[in-house]
């Protein structure tokens, strides 16, 4: 294998390759990976950053499809039950977990509506089923007490008369996901390059630009992929999008205490779509998400509007005994999902996924989520291969393991700090040793940023040097989620600054 590392700006870059990646998303990494995996010589470019858009800003889920279900969309749903085993089981094990969510059945929950809601988390459990996924990935969904839902959960109305349990799986962080799939790519020969916009597209090559120096360049590519996501109507002509914004509050854990499960909420009436309060690693809940139409231009970074704000606290009140207030929010996030554009409300929407073919040969790749970014990837390579004729070899990211996963009992098994295994699995120790390469004592390197930001020196380094973060953004909200909470950020920036002063990319030996 080669350095597994991402470089800021374009130099490096080739005058030729045989796929050209466009858009450094979770779908764009991916694709990335794939073509890498083939054999094939890839180069893939970001105007901005890894996980710049959408691919952060998810709810950190990886869903096994039981909404599609509800919606008659049997097909995605199997496939999201698939990829999220795929995701739990072989690719990412260190990154993805099992979470435990319960739904209160408080006194404004109708019989019949608790009555659905068993069915589904039933059918939910089919899903796991028919996808192969082992029963301790995924624990059985079951109907608990009042008692226990209280102990999951103690912040629930006292009205309660009982919970459904069910389990799904939660990323440690999704823009985390999307950096192991470009470092993976990039230890299978491809080159990452971030601040590289493509200026022109066709489907022989483009003009990029390297952000940092303002140079120009061509390459040339028997083909080019365009992985986008919402601006990817921007470089193609033909393709109309429907944006949808998902919107998430940020709040800690002090207003949630005694939480040990996520907390689903119902909207209300809507028979498929539930607020949800998830617990996270770093002591906050984030809670999400609402599903909103967007037009107009397409923002480089979407501003969670007051009205979703307000939405996402009504209905989470729902099912608490103290409501949450404005003085809970510390932070707030927006996405925007590229849904192609077709009648009806972007909630319904189908998320299955779309590959197209423009009049000059750019394939392009829309649609989709998260969870099934992998099958999103095969399918646009696919394609590009049918159009350019290039002979590859088979897609292997089925089972092909990203850099740092294990199976959970080699992972606790790991002599390193817990923290860094949940981030880097088997990389922990490497990111250590990264750090005290570059002269850092062991009790500097591990120190957190504060006694409640537990984010340390050595991460920020290995940020630097191994995974092209070029400035304390892509330090403080990419590379790690400090910047969720403007408060939290503030207080991060001196380290972030110093871990850019001190680091010099290293050659890694994968």
């Amino acid at each position: 294998m080669t350095a597994a590392t991402i470089t800021a700006g374009g130099a490096g870059i080739p005058d030729r390759t045989d796929v050209l990646v466009i858009g450094l998303g979770v779908t764009g990494a991916g694709v990335a990976l794939d073509a890498a995996a083939r054999g094939l010589d890839v180069v893939a470019v970001d105007a901005f950053d890894v996980a710049w858009g959408t691919s952060r800003f998810s709810s950190k889920l990886v869903h096994g499809g039981l909404r599609y279900l509800a919606k008659g969309q049997v097909g995605i749903a199997h496939e999201s039950a698939v990829e999220r085993g795929i995701l739990m089981e072989v690719t990412a094990p260190h990154l993805v977990h099992a979470l435990p969510m319960v739904m209160p059945l408080t006194a404004d929950l109708t019989g019949p509506q608790a009555w659905l809601a068993r069915r589904g988390v039933g059918a939910g459990d089919l899903l796991r089923l028919l996808a192969r996924t082992r029963r301790e990935t995924l624990p059985r969904p079951r109907r608990i007490s009042a008692t226990e839902t209280r102990t999951l959960a103690q912040v629930v109305r006292h009205d309660v008369r009982g919970g459904i349990l069910s389990w799904d799986g939660q990323l440690e962080d999704d823009a985390r996901l999307v950096l192991d799939l470009a470092r993976t790519a990039a230890s299978l020969g491809a080159h990452v390059h971030t601040r590289t916009r493509a200026v022109e597209l066709t489907g022989t090559g483009a003009l990029l630009r390297d952000e940092l120096t303002g140079e120009e360049r061509r390459i040339e590519a028997r083909t080019v992929i365009n992985a986008t996501g919402v601006w990817a109507d921007q470089l193609v002509e033909g393709i109309r999008l429907k944006p949808s914004r998902g919107t998430h509050i940020v709040v800690r854990k002090e207003s949630l205490p005694g939480v040990r499960c996520a907390v689903m909420a119902p909207v209300p009436g809507a028979s498929n779509r539930f607020v949800f309060a998830l617990p996270q690693p770093d002591a906050t809940f984030y809670i999400g998400l609402t599903d909103e139409p967007v037009a107009g231009d397409v923002p480089d970074v979407p501003k969670p509007p007051e009205e979703d704000i307000d939405f996402l606290l009504s209905v989470i009140g729902r099912v608490l005994e103290r409501p949450l207030t404005r003085d809970d929010v510390v932070g707030a996030y927006a996405g925007l999902r590229p849904l192609l554009d077709s009648e009806g409300s972007t909630a319904d929407l189908s998320r299955r996924h779309a590959v197209l073919v423009s009049g000059s040969g750019v394939v392009t790749v829309v649609g989709g989520k998260l969870t099934t970014y992998r099958r999103m990837a095969e399918d646009a390579v696919d394609k590009a291969l049918s159009v350019s004729g290039q002979s590859a070899g088979p897609c292997r990211t089925r089972r092909l393991p990203l850099l740092g996963a294990a199976t959970r009992a080699e992972l606790a098994a790991i002599d390193a700090p817990e923290r860094l295994v949940r981030r880097y699995g088997t990389e922990a120790q490497a990111v250590l040793d990264n750090a005290l390469a570059l002269g850092l004592s062991r009790a500097e390197a591990l120190a957190p940023v504060s006694p409640t930001i537990p984010v340390t020196l050595a991460e920020l380094v290995f940020g630097v040097t191994h995974e092209g973060a070029a400035d304390v953004g892509d330090l403080l909200d990419r590379r790690t989620r400090v910047g969720l909470v403007p408060a939290d950020r503030v207080v991060a920036e001196p380290l972030a600054r110093r871990a850019l002063a001190i680091a010099r990319p290293i050659p890694s030996r994968d």
